[in-house]
This record gives C-alpha cells, sequence and structure tokens, in this order.
C-alpha cells in the first residue's frame, strides 16, 4: 500500500493552503468574536463549489479521502468555518442514495430522535442523516445549537421528527462515521501544525536571560516533541485514510487506531503550544486560543480518543 503523498495531492494542498491565506479566516473570525455567532464564507463555498472539492468523492470526480485529507488538513491549519470534508461526504452520500441536490447539505449521524453534533449546520440548507443502513433527507431541519469551547465553528444537533428513510448501500453508515472520525483527526493535525510553527517562531524570538528561549534545552525539548506529535499524527492517519480508500477488510479498525492518537497528540501538541507561549498565550488577542479551542473540541467530537480506543478492544 503507497501512503505518499502524489504530485497531484501536493499541489491540492498548496493551492488550497495559498487560498485560505489569501482570504485570512482568522481575520473574519475575529471580525465577528464579540458579537455575532460565527458562519460559513460565502467566498469559501463558491471556491470548494467551482474547484470540484464538494464533489471530490462523487464517481464524476473520482477522489479519493486521501486527496480530501489534504484539504481537511488545510482547513485545520487556516481554523477555516467551512466544513470541506462534511460537506465532501454528504455529497458522496447522495449518489449513494441517487438523490440529486446542489444545495450545501451537511452530514449527520442518528442518535434516537436527535443527531450527534454538526459543524455550521445553522448554514446548511439540507442534511444526509445516516442511521444504520438507511439515509434521511431533511430539509430545513431543526437545531439545537450547542455551546462549545469552539470560536470557529458553530455547532448544533437536528431533531429528528419522524424523517423518510431510505434504504442505503451496505457499509454506507460505517464508512460516513469512519470518514468523519479520519478527518476530524486531520482538522486537528493542521490545527497542530500550525501551533508548532507559531512556537518554534515566537521561541526565536522571545528572549529570557539574554538568549532567545528557543535557545534552552527545555524548549528545544518541547518544539522537538511538538513536531513528533504532528509529524507522527499525520503518518497514521495518512495510512488510515489510504485504507479506507482501499476499502480493506478492517480499515474502520485503522481509522480508530490513528484517530486516537492523531487527537490526542494534537491536543499535548495545544497543550504544550499555551506552555512555550507562556502568559501572551493566555490573552484573547492571541490567535493560540482559537487553535487550541478547536483541537479540544475536534478531540471531542466524532468519537473522542477514550471512544476510540475502546473500539480497539475486542467486547
Amino acid at each position: 500500500m503507497d501512503i505518499g503523498m502524489t504530485d497531484e495531492q501536493e499541489q491540492l494542498a498548496d493551492a488550497e493552503r495559498a487560498w485560505l491565506s489569501r482570504h485570512d479566516p482568522i481575520a473574519k473570525v475575529r471580525q465577528a468574536l464579540d458579537h455575532a455567532p460565527i458562519r460559513i464564507d460565502h467566498d469559501a463555498v463558491a471556491h470548494a463549489e467551482e474547484s470540484g472539492l464538494l464533489d471530490l468523492l462523487t464517481t464524476e470526480v473520482g477522489g479519493t479521502h486521501m486527496d480530501l485529507a489534504v484539504c481537511a488538513e488545510a482547513h485545520g491549519y487556516a481554523v477555516s468555518s467551512l466544513p470541506i470534508a462534511d460537506l465532501a461526504v454528504a455529497r458522496w452520500v447522495l449518489e449513494r442514495v441517487g438523490v440529486d441536490s446542489d444545495a450545501l447539505t451537511g452530514v449527520a449521524q442518528a442518535a434516537e430522535t436527535t443527531t450527534r453534533p454538526a459543524p455550521m449546520a445553522a448554514d446548511m440548507a439540507q442534511f444526509v442523516v445516516v442511521r444504520d443502513e438507511s439515509v434521511a433527507v431533511v430539509d430545513n431541519p431543526v437545531l439545537t445549537e450547542l455551546t462549545t469551547l469552539d470560536l470557529t465553528r458553530s455547532w448544533a444537533r437536528l431533531t429528528l421528527d419522524a424523517p423518510e428513510w431510505r434504504p442505503a448501500p451496505p457499509g454506507t453508515s460505517e464508512r460516513v462515521r469512519a470518514a468523519l472520525a479520519l478527518h476530524r483527526g486531520f482538522d486537528a493535525i493542521g490545527a497542530a501544525a500550525r501551533l508548532l510553527e507559531m512556537t518554534v517562531e515566537y521561541a526565536g524570538q522571545r528572549e529570557q536571560f539574554g538568549a532567545p528561549i528557543g535557545s534552552f534545552q527545555a524548549v528545544k525539548h518541547h518544539c522537538a516533541d511538538m513536531a513528533v506529535g504532528v509529524e507522527a499524527g499525520r503518518a497514521t492517519l495518512w495510512a488510515a485514510a489510504a485504507s479506507l480508500d482501499a476499502d480493506a477488510a478492517r480499515s474502520s479498525h485503522l481509522v480508530s487506531a490513528a484517530v486516537a492518537y492523531a487527537k490526542n497528540a494534537a491536543s499535548e501538541v495545544a497543550g504544550t503550544a499555551l506552555q512555550v507561549h507562556g502568559g501572551i498565550g493566555f490573552t484573547w488577542e492571541h490567535d493560540l486560543h482559537l487553535f487550541l479551542r478547536r483541537i479540544r473540541v475536534d478531540e471531542a467530537f466524532d468519537g473522542s480518543v477514550a471512544e476510540h480506543r475502546a473500539a480497539l478492544v475486542p467486547a
């Protein structure tokens, strides 16, 4: 199994990061932070639609979860409010059940009369909800907004009021569960990679006792540990994405192992970044807390570290 990035995937990653850098999602978050809930950037939606990213997993485009992974990580790196992976997975589900829709569609997993938390639900025209081996398309869903640590995305549960369920191909629900967990992990690793860069830059500038703090062995070890966490987390997720694309027999098992490791690594990177930054990292004006909050919520949703570890242990 080849899990290296292709030239096309590297170009896709570079292009997506360049677009996000030009449009600076953090600036948009800061504009709304004190007076309004965060909303999806319509320019980002138009960009994703025109670039074919929303249809990446469909038969027509023929993309893979490895292709989508580079986009999910890029959006985590930029703390973009656009849930690019959720939108792409939703389009894949719609195709699987034969529904043709150009509406902005989210995806959610059913949990009795409600769903598990979904990002940016207030901006979605409709949702595809998966349950066992069935799917419901819910227009204008009734939402229960959630208050979370995350200031870069809103989260909500859908209320399921007797929706019309239709059969889905075998394995659809399990693949959606695995895909959402996988790309939530990539989002967290993207944010952790940004924190690593911020921390190394700060350690090279901040001086104490007449020398940059990055020259102190303890700080060097912190930064090295962060780098290991980011690189190892990315590698495990990349292998899991390759397994999911290959439809391997134990792909869900591999996804849980990778996500448990990567989410834990990203959370540790965020905590270490806060330590190295010291007092300035605790301030509202510094961007560090936006990344830390996002990672903590990524860690909690679509399977916590504990839940994914438990999935690896036979009942």
